[in-house]
């Protein structure tokens, strides 16, 4: 069963963020790992979420955790440490 992950994070800008995890899907889809991203419409203007959908929390980790992928979040702005949110189903 796979799992959702719900991330917040702070961006130094949308624009430039949003266009380094659009060039990434190839990775994501090769990972097995679906993702949208949404920017708020009220409040913070530097903060984006994506809901994410993965076959499992370990398969997500291994994934985010490759230096590629800390490679983009640096050049995509990523302000800080993204909080994280693993569900499953109830």
């Amino acid at each position: 069963m796979s799992i959702t992950i719900v991330i917040s994070i702070q961006v130094a800008d949308i624009d430039n963020w949003k266009a380094i995890f659009d060039s990434a899907v190839g990775r994501r889809e090769a990972a097995g790992i679906q993702a949208t991203a949404y920017k708020e419409l009220e409040g913070a203007s530097d903060r984006v979420h994506v809901i994410i959908t993965a076959p499992s929390k370990d398969d997500f980790m291994k994934f985010f955790s490759q230096p590629e992928q800390q490679e983009g979040m640096k050049k995509a702005g990523v302000m800080g440490p993204p909080e994280m949110k693993f569900l499953e189903e109830a």
